[in-house]
């Protein structure tokens, strides 16, 4: 019996054995797989695969053994960027930013919707009546430009100390206004003479005065002259700060006696200290014509450079120390000789710069 059973035994392995050997044995070690389907994987276009129910197959699909590096994920990766868009691309400039005014047909900058004109001019009168707020708009533009103020400028007041032997002097020079910011008065004097001696030179301009920028007013008026001799002109002149904060004052002069002269002064603050300054300054006189009785020859009759520098012990008061070069020029040099004069000569500068 117990010879029959090993042989029963021994037939049932070999009737297993059978079966299994025929088997591939390239996927041992994982379960048994059903055949897989390229159409849902893929791999096949869609034109060769049979329409199926969008769930088939899914369920019974195994991707353990699947070979995703040699997958085509492609069409995939594309259906995802479809479901989730892609931010960084987006263009979010509507969304709440300012409108891109370069796009054709957009509208310009300084286009004003027309629900901008729908209501009152001043939407204070909608509350308290056109007739309250008159007075306010008025005090308005009074206070935040259309005041009047007033100045005083004495720009010089000095000594003049003859360094050749010459005669000392003393020169002034000073202007006033008062005005607004467009339109002003303006008031200039100016003259020389000798200590001890006669005044040399004394001139008074009464000027209006017109903001034609920013930094530069026109200014037109009368000047009278009381030495050497009475005369009087018309005056036409711009003053201003040019670039690189140069302060700049020219005229015109036509005398009443048909004599045309002008007068061109630049000036420049360069401070060292928030109180000490050294002011270059530079004045040039010009003729049209001979004019015998003032000993003034056509062309440039004279020039006076020099150099300044003051300290400030308040802004409105400041002394200073300086040097200028005084000379007369062509024909006026001429003139000066003839007389016995010496044509230039170089001062040295005491005075005073004061406003207030």
């Amino acid at each position: 019996m117990r010879v029959l059973s090993l042989a029963n035994a021994a037939l049932i392995a070999v009737s297993l054995c059978g079966p299994l050997a025929a088997q591939d044995h390239s996927s041992h070690g994982s379960d048994p797989q059903p055949e897989m389907d390229h159409c849902a994987m893929g791999h096949l276009p869609p034109e060769q695969c049979p329409p199926k129910d969008e769930h088939d197959g899914h369920g019974a699909m195994d991707h353990s053994s699947m070979e995703h590096g040699s997958m085509d994920h492609s069409d995939h990766s594309e259906d995802r960027q479809d479901e989730h868009t892609d931010h960084g691309s987006m263009d979010h400039s509507q969304h709440g930013g300012t409108p891109d005014k370069s796009v054709p047909g957009a509208a310009p900058e300084d286009a004003v919707p027309a629900r901008a004109f729908e209501g009152p001019r001043h939407a204070a009168d909608a509350i308290w009546g056109a007739d309250t707020m008159a007075p306010s708009r008025e005090n308005l533009a009074r206070e935040n430009g259309g005041m009047r103020t007033g100045s005083v400028l004495l720009e010089r007041l000095e000594a003049r100390i003859a360094t050749d032997g010459g005669e000392d002097g003393y020169v002034w020079d000073a202007q006033a206004f008062y005005g607004g910011d467009i339109n002003r008065f303006v008031l200039k004097t100016e003259g020389e003479g000798e200590f001890g001696g006669e005044l040399e030179d004394a001139e008074i301009q009464a000027l209006y005065s017109r903001a034609i920028g920013p930094f530069f007013d026109l200014q037109a008026g009368i000047r009278f002259d009381p030495e050497p001799d009475a005369r009087g002109h018309l005056v036409i002149g711009v003053q201003g700060l040019a670039p690189y904060m140069f302060h700049v004052d020219g005229a015109l002069f036509l005398s009443d006696r048909g004599d045309l002269t002008a007068r061109l002064e630049g000036e420049y603050d360069q401070r060292i200290t928030q109180r000490l300054i050294v002011q270059p300054r530079l004045e040039i006189e010009l003729a049209a014509q001979d004019i015998p009785e003032r000993g003034i020859g056509a062309g440039i009759s004279k020039i006076e450079p020099g150099v300044r520098l003051r300290y400030e012990i308040e802004r409105e008061l400041a002394p200073y120390i300086g040097i200028e070069y005084e000379a007369a020029l062509g024909k006026t040099a001429k003139i000066a000789r003839a007389s016995g004069d010496d044509p230039d000569g170089m001062k040295i500068l005491i005075g005073l710069r004061a406003w207030f």
